[in-house]
Parts: structure tokens; sequence; C-alpha cells
């Protein structure tokens, strides 16, 4: 009914609006999560790696 009323009046409202800063913020966390990843396995290698190194000194 709403749509039928905005045809007649000429009037442009679209139903979903996006926020500004939306995008933003989603790319900001999308890179922070992607950083967590990399020193998660960073930090996982450095252990194994190090871990390897003192058992082979026995």
């Amino acid at each position: 009914m709403a749509e039928f009323h905005c045809q007649q009046y000429n009037c442009k409202i679209k139903s979903s609006t996006k926020r500004k800063g939306h995008g933003f913020s989603t790319k900001c966390a999308s890179l922070v999560k992607q950083q967590r990843a990399r020193l998660y396995i960073l930090r996982r290698c450095a252990t194994m790696l190090l871990c390897w190194y003192i058992q082979g000194d026995d």
C-alpha cells in the first residue's frame, strides 16, 4: 500500500537504506579478524619450531 502511494506522488524511497560508515566498519572488522588469524598462525608456528629445536638438543 505504501508503494502504491509512493508511485502516485512520484517519490523515490528505498526500502533498505545503507548506513554511512557501515562499509568502513565491516572492512575494519574483516581486517582485524584477518590480522588476528595471521598472528595466531605465526604464534603456533613459532611455538612448534621452538619445541622442535628444544627437543633436538637432548
